[in-house]
């Protein structure tokens, strides 16, 4: 089938600081590996036509996309909505505008209409062969402020923490010597995280209330990192003990200054969560539900027109 896998992210080199935009890479490479073909369709591309595609599989970030529909009546794309983040934004109406919908949480979402599918790591890349453990910064944090003193980069600087910075915006909060850079491009990021001696990790409120685990705990996960996250509905049932959740500084503080292999896991331990990462979390395993689920679509949609 052709897909076209639309994503909320710019195209060109202002996309390329969206997690968006790597999500949607991967998971084009992956349907590809299954011998679909896929490409990748930015924002700004999305008013055009897609009368040539099986299917639309529209990632739900920030922006809503509305499915053209044929006028005349014919068969058309298979659209599809993965609603990856911000389920806040999700309007009236929307969810019934797809032939079928998922969603990055095991708990949003009513079962009738919405079906879990969680984020992904794409374990060619992310994999603890990416780097030589506790060789890289001590504590890392990759992302922007999104606006805010995000509060576990907050608490670690509180608490001494010997913390890596990388994003855009904290030089609002922060001294120009506590931020490594504002761009860590994506190719660094597996070493970083898989030679990093903690990686931090957070959500935004919202998101962590529905079930909304981060994609970067699938990715440094996969890595055999030790990750240490803020509390996010279900994710102990996915991740068990391969992430620490802490709320608060004495929290942290304990974790960060303990035994970092009693805290988080040995090393025998990460990498058999790392493991099993890359067979349940893969993109190519994402890639094979949904080119079921539209195969299957299409094979109905065929039989009501016959």
């Amino acid at each position: 089938m052709r897909w076209s896998v639309v994503t909320a992210a710019p195209k060109g080199e202002p996309g390329l600081r969206w997690g968006d935009t790597w999500f949607a890479a991967d998971l084009v490479a992956a349907l590809q590996r299954q011998g679909q073909v896929a490409a990748v369709v930015h924002r700004s591309a999305i008013a055009a036509d897609r009368g040539r595609d099986d299917v639309v599989l529209v990632l739900r970030g920030l922006r809503r996309v509305e499915p053209r529909r044929d006028a005349r009546g014919g068969r058309g794309p298979t659209w599809l909505l993965w609603v990856i983040s911000h389920p806040e934004l999700i309007e009236a109406g929307e969810l019934a505008e797809y032939d079928a919908v998922f969603a990055a949480s095991q708990s949003w979402g009513d079962r009738e209409f919405v079906t879990p599918l969680l984020q992904a790591t794409n374990p060619l890349r992310f994999n603890p062969q990416a780097a030589a453990a506790d060789t890289g910064d001590d504590v890392l944090f990759v992302g922007s402020t999104r606006g805010s003193f995000r509060p576990i980069v907050k608490d670690a600087i509180s608490v001494g923490a010997n913390i890596s910075i990388y994003g855009v915006g904290w030089d609002a909060y922060l001294e120009p010597q506590q931020i490594r850079a504002e761009f860590l491009p994506n190719i660094e990021l597996p070493a970083a995280y898989a030679s990093a001696g903690v990686v931090l990790n957070d959500h935004w409120p919202q998101m962590a209330a529905a079930g909304f685990l981060s994609n970067r705990l699938f990715d440094a996960v996969a890595t055999g990192a030790r990750v240490i996250s803020d509390p996010a509905t279900g994710l102990e049932d996915v991740f068990g003990a391969a992430v620490r959740t802490c709320e608060g500084t004495d929290e942290l503080r304990a974790l960060l200054t303990g035994d970092r292999d009693l805290v988080v896991g040995d090393r025998a331990a990460r990498l058999r969560a790392a493991d099993q990462v890359a067979r349940l979390h893969s993109f190519d395993a994402r890639a094979r539900v949904l080119i079921d689920r539209a195969r299957s679509l299409r094979v109905a949609a065929g039989s009501s027109h016959d």
